[in-house]
């Protein structure tokens, strides 16, 4: 892939040069991609944005109620004082009738005459360049993502060739690391914002289908992880239908350091915000760093596991890592049939939900009365009353180490899987 962003700065330096003004460079969704840094930055606005790397809503509000999004020419912005905006030159960066992006510069003076016919032409056209440069990138990026969609859905034979087309476009060497990352959001999400293109890590974003599908059963390859779709695929049961998806590969820079891929999958989780209102707030998860990229739905399974679990659990959220899941990572490899044990089933009624959140509670806290009863915030004969109850409707003995272990286990996985069973919840 080009270093396109190198690309991005040189223009802005050169519009900032031709027109003698602080420039800046921000794709349709108003995220920051170059700018040329200005002594004693004058425009609080410009500066904030530069700093969050983001206009927010309101400035966005302002400058798009001047047609810039439909602008073919240079459009001037007057000032807003009551927010410290300065008045600006906005030229839209366009291609082939599509508006990509904004090239911004300070207009000191909105009341002047402004810049002449020839330096606006000549600003135009160093925006168009910037417009064509966006428009490759959002193809080059929706090649890739069909790429690594092959990746993680296809066979054997579709994902060496999806590997050798991600690896040359990323130029990846042989064995480099990489993580892959799952982003839930509200199902009325309408996919990733044009500003992925400016996360960290430069990820190939894969947008799966409503239901996933799933992958095609086949032999285990020679010297891989096995290929059960529990262990070596996209498990539909793994992405209910009220969330929307996006999947990245974000490349790591040191083997073993999922770090990169975990600010990657925080800073498109913060650009998504708090949800919509329907009670689901974004999540990610985040896999193990990988090295060989036909093993990257090993990957997906990681962090679609972790990012349930982000939405299954508030303490996760928002970005959970496959290594940080404990007794989760296991029981992500057991259907919830498979999880549920005759003797519990009675328990997860929703009838009896209080009883099985007191006694998840008392294990979590190693079977501790004292400790339990005031993370519940009831009195301990209250918890003793419960865990009796609990004892009568599975016909389990709290005393005996194996019936814990059963109760603890089952509660777990039902609190892995419960987003995808209504019946569970």
């Amino acid at each position: 892939m080009n270093d396109v962003h190198g690309d991005y700065q040189d223009l802005v330096e050169e519009a900032a040069g031709l027109l003698g003004a602080p420039a800046t460079l921000e794709d349709r969704d108003f995220t920051l991609l170059a700018f040329c840094a200005h002594e004693g930055e004058p425009d609080p606005v410009r500066a904030r944005s530069i700093l969050s790397r983001r206009s927010t809503a309101g400035v966005r509000s302002w400058f798009e109620q001047f047609g810039i999004g439909r602008a073919t020419g240079p459009v001037r912005i007057p000032p807003w004082p009551e927010t410290g905006v300065l008045g600006r030159l906005c030229l839209p960066a366009r291609h082939d009738g599509v508006t990509y992006g904004y090239l911004w510069l300070l207009d000191h003076d909105p009341q002047g005459p402004g810049w002449n016919e020839g330096v606006l032409r000549a600003g135009m056209a160093i925006a168009a360049r910037a417009g064509a440069l966006m428009a490759g990138e959002a193809h080059t990026g929706s090649v890739l993502g069909t790429e690594l969609g092959r990746l993680l859905t296809g066979a054997a034979a579709e994902r060496v060739a999806a590997a050798a087309v991600l690896a040359a476009e990323l130029r990846l060497p042989e064995g480099a690391p990489y993580a892959v990352v799952s982003v839930r959001a509200a199902a009325s999400w309408d996919g990733p914002p044009h500003g992925v293109r400016a996360l960290p890590g430069r990820p190939v974003v894969w947008n799966p289908p409503a239901a996933p599908a799933a992958p095609a059963a086949e032999e285990p390859e020679e010297g891989g992880p096995p290929t059960a779709a529990a262990q070596d695929g996209a498990r539909a049961d793994l992405a209910p239908a009220e969330w929307t998806e996006t999947v990245l590969l974000v490349p790591s820079r040191l083997a073993g350091d999922a770090r990169q891929a975990v600010g990657t999958a925080g800073r498109l989780v913060e650009l998504l915000g708090r949800g919509d209102g329907g009670g689901h707030p974004p999540v990610a998860g985040v896999s193990d760093v990988w090295h060989h990229l036909p093993h990257a739905r090993v990957a997906l399974r990681q962090a679609r596991t972790a990012a349930a679990c982000a939405a299954g659990d508030p303490a996760r959220a928002p970005v959970a890592t496959w290594d940080a899941l404990g007794p989760y990572r296991p029981l992500s490899e057991l259907s919830p049939e498979a999880a549920l044990d005759p003797a519990v089933a009675p328990l997860l009624s929703p009838a009896h939900t209080v009883l099985a959140r007191t006694v998840e509670v008392y294990l979590d806290h190693a079977g501790h009365a004292q400790q339990s009863a005031e993370a519940l915030s009831i009195h301990r004969q209250t918890l003793y009353y419960r865990l009796s109850r609990v004892e009568q409707l599975t016909g389990l003995d709290l005393d005996r180490g194996e019936d814990r272990l059963l109760l603890h286990l089952t509660l777990k996985a039902r609190r892995l899987h419960r987003l995808h069973d209504p019946q569970l919840r």
